[in-house]
């Protein structure tokens, strides 16, 4: 369904269009969240530790990864500061790139409310964003409206999580692990314009495959971005040209 166009705008109609956009996803973040969750109970982490990361950090990946290098007991193992930074740093470099593409729609904004917007900024809440605006949308609360119900589902499952996580001690064993990916793949169908999309989804896989398999650590999440938003940059300078010369 087209949404007509809105009105510009940074009002409650965004707020709401943006909650409603992200409610079923929503779901899935907070099954994700309670894995999570779970997962941090089993490092070693304090529900109060577990909190403050997904309230402070509220970047799904970075934080699996970072339970990876989690010491429960900082004095015998101090925990690696410096790589952690480094990790998060580089697992969430696609943010750059999100943020790029979401910026103009946030230009009328103001500085406060854009970057206000711009820390719950997720990979769903960028799907969502980019979709609404894609089909004409205006109004520029609308990312704020999808990252606070997300940051919502997703800060309350972790806390739910670690106080359960000694109910489920393998969340694995019961998929709860696909739900991430599950949630990824709803979203990319519903990303998907056309025949025109599929060399860009093309060069963004095979960048990512390639990178996982050939490189250390994430910096394959790095690399698909960057091939798909070239790819996609360079067929619109293809058709401005073609454009161009035709009038």
């Amino acid at each position: 369904m087209t949404l007509p166009p809105a009105a510009p705008g940074f009002d409650l109609a965004g707020l709401r269009l943006g909650a409603g956009a992200a409610a079923p996803v929503a779901l899935g973040v907070a099954i994700y969240g309670l894995v999570y969750g779970m997962l941090t109970g089993q490092a070693g982490m304090t529900l109060a530790e577990a909190g403050c990361m997904s309230a402070l950090v509220f970047a799904g990946a970075s934080q699996f990864v970072a339970l990876e290098m989690w010491s429960p007991d900082v004095l015998v193992q101090p925990l690696p500061v410096a790589a952690l930074a480094l990790m998060a740093l580089v697992v969430n470099l696609r943010h750059v790139l999100m943020g790029a593409a979401l910026g103009p729609h946030l230009a009328g904004a103001g500085p406060l409310r854009a970057y206000g917007s711009m820390f719950f900024l997720v990979d769903e809440g960028f799907a969502l964003a980019a979709a609404y605006h894609a089909r004409g949308g205006r109004r520029t609360s609308f990312l704020l409206g999808t990252g606070l119900v997300l940051y919502a589902a997703w800060l309350g499952a972790t806390l739910a999580g670690h106080a359960a996580g000694a109910l489920v001690p393998d969340p694995a064993r019961y998929g709860l692990d696909f739900a991430f990916t599950a949630a990824f793949l709803a979203l990319l169908a519903g990303l998907w314009r056309g025949r025109g999309d599929a060399a860009i989804w093309l060069a963004a896989a095979g960048a990512a495959v390639a990178g996982q398999h050939l490189l250390p650590g994430k910096w394959y999440i790095l690399l698909g971005g960057l091939a798909g938003g070239l790819t996609g940059l360079a067929r619109r300078t293809q058709r401005t040209a073609r454009g161009s010369h035709e009038r």
